[in-house]
């Protein structure tokens, strides 16, 4: 059984390459590094002994991309969402998204709380961990959450991927969690929010939408719950997506693991702000 059904939503058809390189060539920074890019060519044919200026025009160039790359919130090279739309904001709204699962023993623990608090949030699952899982997967969807593409297997070095690599472990994803829960994500989100230019290109092509975060708790480093839901909480407004994790989470001096004693304090105080915790998939409708 694969779960689909009277909800299954079918997948949206890949988009024309003309309409992705007008869009990826709209960006600022990808638009201004091709024309840098023309103009160095054009230096080259009228002055070719000045290749080595021509080099060091074009490293810079590839420097400043990497750089941006490797910075998860930045907006310079794509478009990266790191806040809900105005109108979700304006109904005092915030995503709570969960990266990494789902995990068997630690995301029934999160639902469970989430539950009791009333809070519907956004899980980006890899989709090795969905095929495994997948009645957990399911069941994530049953409760009114929303799954997520975070890539086929979490590769540490999927930054580091060409167009190809990009496209295969994004596709396999978006296969995984569609033949296993009967939807298809809309939103995807980098390992540790790590990318390149190229990503840009790939994401157009699956109509998917590149979410990073607002504010993040380290919650797969730091094992103190009291510093991560200072970090999460620091000028919690509406419009905030916050970022925690079911999988890789750090676990506390105790074992327990992290967000398990994270979230019901986050969520409380999030309640007493008057702001209502929604997933990404609603907040953009």
């Amino acid at each position: 059984m694969n779960g689909r059904g009277k909800n299954e939503t079918p997948a949206p058809a890949l988009m024309p390459a003309r309409q992705i390189l007008a869009r990826w060539l709209s960006r600022p920074l990808i638009g201004l590094s091709a024309l840098v890019h023309l103009l160095v060519l054009i230096g080259l044919l009228l002055y070719p002994e000045r290749w080595l200026l021509a080099l060091l025009i074009i490293i810079a160039n590839h420097a400043v991309l990497v750089g941006l790359s490797l910075w998860p919130r930045s907006t310079w090279m794509d478009a990266n969402t790191t806040r809900l739309p105005p109108a979700a904001a304006s109904a005092g709204r915030i995503a709570l998204t969960i990266d990494d699962g789902p995990d068997p023993i630690v995301t029934p623990k999160v639902l469970e709380i989430l539950e009791q608090f009333g809070g519907k949030a956004t899980f980006f699952c890899v989709g090795v961990q969905v095929s495994e899982y997948p009645e957990l997967a399911r069941e994530i969807l049953q409760r009114g959450h929303s799954i997520e593409n975070h890539t086929q297997h979490h590769r540490w070095y999927f930054s580091l991927l060409g167009v190809g690599g990009l496209s295969r472990e994004i596709a396999a994803a978006q296969h995984t969690i569609g033949q296993v829960t009967g939807t298809t994500p809309r939103f995807f989100r980098a390992p540790a929010g790590l990318r390149n230019p190229l990503l840009e290109w790939v994401l157009i092509r699956q109509r998917l939408r590149l979410v990073s975060w607002t504010r993040r708790g380290f919650d797969t480093v730091r094992t103190e719950p009291a510093q991560i839901l200072e970090r999460l909480l620091s000028n919690l407004r509406a419009g905030d997506i916050l970022l925690l994790h079911d999988g890789h989470a750090a676990h506390c001096v105790d074992g327990t693991p992290v967000i398990l004693k994270v979230l019901p304090a986050l969520l409380s105080k999030i309640a007493e702000c008057g702001l209502s915790v929604v997933t990404l998939q609603t907040a953009f409708d």
